[in-house]
């Protein structure tokens, strides 16, 4: 019998803040905020618990427990003040899930245009995934992936089938 090509696992408990700003002038202040480092274009940093990449020239996404979210919102605020800025908490308009397996990059790749061979750890990368929009990066064993939470289900779905056992792609 054909093995499950991934594991794919809701994530809850993470909160996700949107920081649009000039990031070349505010670059500083927001790593002193966030506590990570500043992401190169299309990266993403991490120090095990929280993440911050970029989601475009001036936006970036920092990803940190639930429960670290009221104080980083206020970091945030005070670093950005005097600037441009937006910082805006998205959490409740997102879902993740962690696709984890020596196959996940199979199940990335049925759905999603991306070259994942050249996918390096540290980079983000902002897709689609089907028919929805997403992004992923690589973590430990695998592939996170966060899409609106509108299409969760959907998204949930076609990860999953996805995975199915006996559907992975043919050697190449």
């Amino acid at each position: 019998m054909a093995e499950i090509l991934a594991q794919v696992a809701r994530i809850e408990g993470l909160a996700m803040i949107t920081i649009r700003a000039d990031l070349d002038r505010a670059g500083d202040a927001l790593a002193e905020a966030t506590g990570l480092p500043m992401p190169d274009p299309t990266g993403i940093t991490t120090d095990g618990t929280r993440s911050l990449g970029w989601m475009s020239p001036d936006e970036l996404l920092l990803i940190l427990p639930q429960s670290a979210k009221t104080e980083a919102l206020h970091l945030l605020d005070q670093a950005l003040t005097g600037e441009h800025a937006l910082v805006a908490d998205m959490s409740d308009a997102r879902a993740v899930f962690d696709v984890t397996g020596p196959r996940a990059d199979d199940v990335i790749a049925k759905l999603a245009p991306v070259d994942l061979p050249h996918l390096a750890p540290g980079t983000l990368r902002r897709s689609r995934a089907a028919q929805t929009a997403a992004a992923f990066w690589r973590i430990p064993g695998g592939l996170r992936v966060i899409g609106f939470r509108s299409t969760a289900d959907y998204l949930g779905l076609i990860l999953s089938e996805a995975a199915r056992p006996g559907t992975g792609l043919a050697p190449r």
